[in-house]
C-alpha cells in the first residue's frame, strides 16, 4: 500500500515506514504530524485518485530532525561593469517517517 501525498508545494509517494525530507514543518522532534492532503492511494492493486483529494485518508508522519541543505552558492556579475554579487543558500528541512496511511 503506497499513497501520493502533497506538504510543502511538493508531492511525494509514501509508503510506511519510509524516510524522507520535507520543507520545514511547525513541529517539535517526536511529535507527530496528520498530512491530510492525500491526493491518492494505491492499495492491493485497487487505486482511489481523489479529486483533488481522498476524502478521509491521511498519512501520520512522525518528526525525526530538522536540518539545513547543502549550500548553493549564487553568483551574479555583469561583464565590464565590476559588478559581482556572491549568496549562499541553505534550505531548511524537516527529516520524517511515515507511520501509518489511513484511507
Amino acid at each position: 500500500m503506497y499513497a501520493i501525498i502533497e506538504t510543502g508545494g511538493k508531492q511525494f509517494k509514501v509508503q510506511e515506514g519510509d524516510v524522507l525530507n520535507v520543507e520545514k514543518l511547525q513541529a517539535a522532534e517526536g511529535e507527530t504530524v496528520e498530512i491530510t492532503k492525500v491526493l491518492a492511494v494505491v492499495k492491493d492493486g485497487e487505486v482511489v485518485v481523489g479529486t483533488p483529494v481522498v476524502p478521509g485518508a491521511k498519512a501520520v508522519l512522525k518528526v525525526l530532525k530538522h536540518g539545513k541543505g547543502d549550500k548553493i552558492i549564487v553568483f551574479k556579475y555583469k561583464p565590464k561593469k565590476n559588478y559581482r554579487k556572491t549568496q549562499g543558500h541553505r534550505q531548511p528541512f524537516t527529516k520524517v517517517v511515515v507511520e501509518k496511511i489511513m484511507a
